[in-house]
């Protein structure tokens, strides 16, 4: 991303070219909600094409239809224009300071109250091939009120308990697990975590592809 944008999340009233990582980000959220390039240009009042060079960041993006596809894509805007600091341009596109992460859990389609969980982005962009997050399991939370399913869906999940314990439910196996172990799996095998304990138990998972709709 250039200076510009992200030292500029609010940009009222002025046309800017966003980067690619802008329109990467816009591609990968629209796939993750299932919605076509054709779909999303029609709810956002512009051309398949016009939104494929958008998406390409090939094309200047005004205020207005950012906030159209936003809008469509049940996205605040300023997502796309994260505020980082630092002295090079690297360090800006590509470090997340503990201060400037994303609530990964504002683009989820159920609550945190409902899953039990709330995420933290540490990558600086979901538009790779995996993407990392923090992830805060409140004391108790997944036994109270929130669904209680195992997730299943082609990818994979790597992550360490860093603070607390966490109970791992991979098919019908409960695993304990404890601060400073590990573990990955594919995400075929219906899978879920859980904070049986009465404290906050904290994890880093990194997992691909991007999952936003629960």
């Amino acid at each position: 991303m250039s200076n510009s944008k992200l030292s500029t999340p609010n940009v009222v009233g002025k046309e800017k070219r966003p980067s690619v990582g802008v329109g990467d980000e816009i591609r990968t959220i629209r796939k993750a909600r299932g919605i076509t390039l054709k779909a999303l240009s029609a709810q956002a009042g512009c051309s398949a094409a016009y939104l494929s060079r958008i998406e390409r960041g090939e094309a200047k993006i005004s205020v207005d239809l950012l906030a159209a596809i936003g809008e469509a894509l049940d996205v605040d805007p300023k997502w796309f224009f994260p505020s980082r600091s630092g002295e090079g341009n690297n360090e800006r596109n590509y470090v997340v300071r503990a201060n400037s992460r994303r609530p990964l859990s504002r683009l989820y389609t159920r609550s945190t109250e409902e899953l039990g969980f709330e995420d933290e982005m540490l990558s600086s962009s979901l538009a790779g091939d995996c993407y990392m997050m923090q992830t805060r399991f409140p004391p108790g939370q997944a036994y109270n009120n929130v669904v209680a399913e195992g997730y299943a869906y082609e990818g994979e999940q790597h992550g360490i308990v860093i603070q607390g314990q966490m109970e791992l439910v991979l098919d019908s196996e409960s695993i304990i697990l404890k601060t400073g172990d590990s573990f990955s799996y594919p995400t075929e095998i219906p899978h879920r975590l859980r904070n049986p304990t009465d404290e906050e138990s904290v994890v880093i998972i990194t997992m691909t592809p991007v999952r936003i709709t629960w």
